[in-house]
């Protein structure tokens, strides 16, 4: 028995000494690999960089001492791709086109533990997350994205014109609940097109020039559609989020809330939820506007108790994204009710919350917000296929 007890815990050690090497190994690789990058790239050394990306939330990285620990913890790092060290520093020297022509940030899914195991505070996950805004900001031909992310008073400015523009066109067909829904279902149809076609496809094909064309990067047109699965994989699935670690629940949440948003866009637009006189449809509509308004409480609530790293240095922009799906599926489910008990004419201003929420987050949070960032994230998955 004596015996067995000192093989089992001379197997122990062992166990924890290849852990230790390995994560030595990691480092001593990832500190060599970012000495020779920076050596040939301090000519382009830019110090300002650090206080423009402040203005997108980022922590103290001025902190960190490259003790290593940031990459050694993380799930997701590999000697083939380490982050977030080489990220931070890229971000201290100034590195803009590195960080542009990178996808690292958008495969970093701030599960928290390198910011919670830094020995400085350096905040490397909300690195990650600042470097995720200003690559947006980057990516966005407007513009816009990057004033809207660096300054509260001119989104608040936005949501406030979108609401007087809904109450104008309410005055302007003098409340006619008819006309605003039937105007309301085109302009759903309307602005997805649109905002498609005129906001995301050219910012799109300008991560696509950042990240594989700048770089010198040759991909076969086979290869452009043999990985289109590792695309949708990633929109729909999320499936690398799960190699985090104690990531299960917040992986669950995120997958239902995806599902549960995408089936009542489609409902609403494409089967005139708030119209259709189906039972199925109706049925269906009442349980993805719950699913959207349900899983968001728990992530509004999150956010306030601020118990996990992810959500103590939360942005404006990250409120407005939980926010207004928040209202998107409760005044949507609002909304159907009311007019199955036949109440809503009796209510208009019900319809017209709804609609200036529908507005808003069509025309503000989709192509300038947070919700960017589930595009950009699946088409950075893509893109990293292709370069494998």
């Amino acid at each position: 028995m004596q015996k067995k007890r000192t093989i089992i815990i001379r197997g122990n050690r062992v166990k924890n000494q290849e852990s230790r090497t390995k994560s030595q190994d990691i480092r001593c690789l990832d500190s060599w690999l970012l000495i020779l990058k920076s050596k040939e790239k301090m000519s382009r050394v830019n110090p300002k960089f650090a206080t423009e990306l402040s203005k997108y939330g980022s922590g103290d990285f001025n902190a960190c001492f490259n003790c290593g620990n940031c990459t050694a913890t993380c799930s997701l790092s590999t000697p083939d791709s380490s982050f977030p060290r080489e990220m931070i520093r890229y971000t201290t020297l100034g590195l803009e086109d590195d960080i542009k022509a990178s996808l690292k940030p958008w495969e970093c899914y701030y599960c928290g533990e390198c910011s919670s195991e830094c020995p400085r505070q350096a905040e490397p996950g909300e690195l990650m997350m600042s470097l995720r805004r200003w690559l947006t900001a980057k990516y966005d031909w407007t513009g816009l994205s990057g004033l809207m992310y660096k300054s509260l008073p001119l989104s608040i400015a936005a949501f406030v014109l979108t609401f007087v523009g809904v109450i104008a066109f309410a005055l302007s067909v003098d409340f006619n609940l008819e006309h605003m829904m039937h105007v309301g279902h085109l302009f759903e149809a309307i602005a997805i097109a649109s905002i498609m076609v005129v906001i995301f496809v050219p910012n799109i094909i300008r991560m696509w020039y950042f990240t594989i064309v700048k770089p010198g990067t040759k991909v076969p047109f086979k290869k452009y559609l043999s990985s289109m699965g590792e695309f949708f994989v990633t929109m729909f699935v999320q499936k690398r989020a799960l190699d985090c670690d104690d990531n299960r629940f917040r992986w669950f949440e995120h997958f239902i809330l995806v599902i549960g948003y995408l089936s009542l866009l489609f409902t609403t637009v494409f089967m005139d939820w708030l119209s259709t006189q189906y039972l199925a449809v109706n049925i269906f509509g009442y349980v993805m506007s719950a699913i959207v308004f349900i899983v968001t409480v728990d992530f509004v609530n999150s956010r306030m108790k601020k118990k996990k790293a992810l959500n103590k240095h939360s942005q404006p922009s990250d409120w407005f994204f939980v926010i207004w799906l928040f209202l998107m599926g409760l005044t949507a489910f609002m909304t159907r009710l009311f007019i199955d008990l036949d109440i809503l004419e009796a209510n208009k201003w019900l319809y017209i919350l709804h609609f200036t929420v529908l507005v808003q987050w069509a025309l503000i949070i989709v192509p300038f917000g947070k919700w960017t960032h589930f595009l950009y994230r699946s088409f950075a998955m893509y893109f990293a296929k292709l370069k494998s």
